[in-house]
């Protein structure tokens, strides 16, 4: 069995061929998507975060909201940028979004991916310190949040606070237990996957990584599962670690979706450079019958080691479309493969 969930890069455009022609339209349709999933029994409704860009930017109240509205589904980031994140105040809205969702907060953050704009994180009052990258920043953002996510106090009480306190340090508030296991890293190279399992965070792996082998990129992946699992192993967090691997699936069982997605070019893994130094593999779109993507998927070497398929959704085509999409996958690849 795997969990399965969507993943809208959240774009909207104030084009008339989109039906997310605001922020307002896309937050209010975000709401409802997930809704939407939650009653055709899809098991995770996750969101893209992007500064500077006509995108979903700010989670935690998009991810109240979500969880407002429904009682079962699983709510998460793919990705928050930890460069832009006070990690304090991360863990604050994150514990207070994740009351209101009553523990179905499933985060998943990194060191983030090319912006926008020029260091845009510097603008949100960000900075490297002395020798250290943007990287190595948002990991240092990244440390101080799961430290104070675990609830352990650390600020010394005032003598004279306005209210009573309880005896000790105090820890930030409101606190949510539970949330620090399910904290994900988006890894981005066989490094960092092993960097998540040594910090104890679940591995959320997407449809990029670094081109680390020359490999087929879904076998590069499972590579990169195996390592993360590996380095687990050697640490006791008192907790089993999840996976995830994001792919872009669309079942091809109406004239519309024909209309829309067949004939797409991106059927293979491609090549590219992130930027000047890195060298990526992007992985393929599986657009076809359902009969044709069950073959595929079978042989999918991370899919098949991963315990959560978060699947790509083209959300600017409105909500009742997407529903469609993702009924289409319960239907008819879920249900084949063994997924549900």
């Amino acid at each position: 069995m795997k969990k399965l969930g969507f993943l809208s890069f959240g774009h909207w455009t104030p084009s008339p061929h989109s039906q997310t022609r605001s922020a307002s339209d896309l937050l209010l349709q975000s709401i409802d998507l997930a809704v939407a999933a939650e009653e055709l029994g899809v098991d995770g409704a996750y969101y893209r975060v992007h500064h500077f860009a006509r995108q979903l930017a700010s989670p935690f109240p998009l991810l109240a909201a979500v969880g407002a509205k429904t009682s079962r589904i699983e709510i998460g980031t793919g990705v928050i940028d930890m460069r832009y994140e006070n990690p304090l105040y991360f863990a604050e809205d994150a514990g207070a979004a994740d009351l209101i969702a009553e523990g179905r907060l499933q985060l998943g953050i990194s060191r983030g991916s090319p912006e926008q704009a020029v260091e845009g994180w510097r603008h949100f009052g960000y900075q490297p310190a002395e020798g250290e990258s943007d990287a190595d920043m948002g990991r240092r953002h990244t440390e101080v949040a799961l430290q104070v996510l675990s609830g352990q106090g650390f600020a010394e009480p005032s003598p004279r606070p306005m209210f009573p306190n309880p005896p000790g340090l105090l820890r930030l508030e409101p606190h949510s237990e539970g949330l620090r296991q399910r904290i994900w890293w988006g890894a981005g190279s066989d490094a960092t996957a092993r960097w998540a399992a040594s910090r104890g965070m679940n591995l959320m792996s997407s449809t990029l990584k670094d081109d680390e082998t020359g490999e087929a990129f879904h076998i590069q992946q499972a590579k990169q599962i195996q390592a993360f699992r590996e380095e687990w192993a050697k640490h006791d967090h008192g907790f089993e670690p999840r996976v995830s691997v994001s792919r872009s699936i669309l079942p091809i069982v109406s004239d519309q979706d024909r209309a829309y997605f067949l004939g797409q070019r991106d059927s293979q893994d491609q090549i590219g450079m992130i930027d000047e130094k890195t060298r990526a593999i992007f992985g393929r779109s599986f657009t076809a019958e359902p009969d044709v993507l069950v073959e595929e998927l079978a042989k999918d070497e991370a899919v098949q080691a991963a315990d959560t398929v978060l699947v790509t959704v083209p959300n600017q085509l409105g909500v009742d479309y997407n529903a469609h999409i993702l009924e289409s996958l319960m239907e008819h690849v879920a249900k084949p493969l063994g997924w549900k």
